[in-house]
């Protein structure tokens, strides 16, 4: 099974820290996830763009090894390998959009904020002492 590099470093933070900190994270993920959004709104609307990501792929020439015929013999060539690329670009928004977005973001943050308060004082009371 091959992982990737973010899903390597999601098992290692889980790995991480006392259960105490690991319930906590838990429990706080989905606020801090609406943070990051309403942040990226914010300075959406501090700009008055935002900015759209997408990836773009270029094939390279590169040696490539490959094992053929019935005795899989190893044979080494050139071939075209492909090149990934995030690349970022400005697009126009609607501010009025954006703002009812931040309004909605802003409230459902509200409500997160207050279950994930009690969630926290519950990870307190079930691992106290950070243990």
């Amino acid at each position: 099974m091959r992982l990737t590099a973010p899903l390597v470093l999601t098992l290692i933070l889980t790995a991480c820290g006392t259960p105490q900190e690991r319930c906590i994270r838990s429990a706080t993920q989905e606020t801090r996830t609406l943070d990051r959004l309403i942040a990226e709104t914010e300075a959406n609307l501090a700009r008055g763009y935002a900015y759209e990501s997408r990836e773009v792929v270029r094939h390279v020439w590169t040696v490539c090894d490959d094992h053929i015929g019935p005795d899989r013999r190893h044979v080494r060539h050139m071939c075209f390998e492909p090149v990934f690329r995030t690349v970022e670009r400005p697009v126009a928004i609607d501010p009025e959009v954006e703002a009812r977005k931040l309004d909605g973001l802003k409230a459902r943050r509200a409500a997160l904020a207050r279950r994930a308060a009690a969630d926290v004082a519950q990870c307190r009371a079930q691992f106290p002492d950070g243990q």
